[in-house]
């Protein structure tokens, strides 16, 4: 087993997303999972139905007491709630030195709709994280409008925003695109080096609940497992890709993907 990635992220009562979801992908690629819970939520494929708080000092004192033992060589940050959060864990990450690579979701909205963030969170998110801790972030296209302010439509859009983006200090930016309409889905990954375009086939499928979560996971397994950026991105989409093509159908709304379709059975 390689690969230690710490998940700061809240909890999918569900399974789909959230620390279940990641937890599932960083073993399910043979990778070591540990984590640092931000919220818990009651919540199905149908949506969140609601959100309890865990304190901004027990969050920190997760992160603490795994890196100070176990350690981690990646960090992947998803749902972090609130400011208060946000706060706590860019203290955290400001007193600490030889952080390994962090990889950044910056979830702020469900897919049934609903808000993960509350208030202010997200420009503190941007103040906090993504200028100074962000090796990699991970942003679809809302979340990328919320964060740049820009409208994005096309492809051109996708890499205007990118860019910006990067110029906000991260080592690579993801720019995911299935939100935009199409036979299929592209994604750009935009770096100092240049772009480079993912393209798959989009599947018509409900079937989707927790991609982001576990394509951020995927790529901070690669990451941890030493691979270059291109690759570790490269083998997420493939991951993620058949996760959604084997979706068990599970559930009366957005079900969630097959997270084990690469794990050999065991008698």
């Amino acid at each position: 087993m390689q690969g230690r990635v710490l998940i700061i992220a809240g909890s999918d009562s569900g399974g789909g997303a959230g620390i279940q979801a990641d937890i599932k992908t960083v073993t399910a690629l043979n990778g070591f999972a540990a984590t640092a819970i931000t919220a818990l939520t009651a919540q199905n494929t149908l949506g969140v139905q609601s959100i309890e708080e865990v304190s901004a000092q027990f969050v920190v004192e997760q992160i603490r007491v795994v890196l100070d033992d176990i350690g981690a060589d990646a960090i992947k940050i998803g749902m972090l709630h609130r400011r208060e959060i946000v706060e706590a864990v860019a203290d955290y990450l400001d007193a600490e030195k030889n952080l390994p690579p962090v990889i950044l979701d910056p979830v702020m909205i469900a897919k049934g709709g609903a808000a993960l963030v509350a208030g202010d969170a997200s420009e503190t998110i941007k103040s906090r994280l993504i200028t100074a801790h962000t090796h990699i972030l991970t942003p679809n296209i809302p979340e990328a409008e919320q964060l740049t302010g820009m409208k994005i439509e096309s492809l051109s859009d996708m890499e205007k925003a990118g860019r910006q983006l990067l110029e906000m200090g991260p080592i690579a930016v993801l720019m995911k695109g299935g939100h935009r309409e199409g036979e299929y889905v592209v994604d750009l990954l935009v770096s100092p080096e240049g772009v480079q375009s993912f393209s798959q086939e989009r599947f018509d499928t409900l079937h989707t609940h927790g991609t982001g979560c576990t394509l951020s996971s995927a790529i901070a397994t690669g990451v941890a497992q030493g691979f270059p950026i291109k690759k570790a991105v490269g083998r997420a989409l493939r991951y993620v890709h058949t996760a959604i093509e084997q979706a068990p159908g599970i559930g009366g709304g957005h079900g969630p993907l097959d997270h084990a379709h690469n794990v050999m059975p065991f008698d």
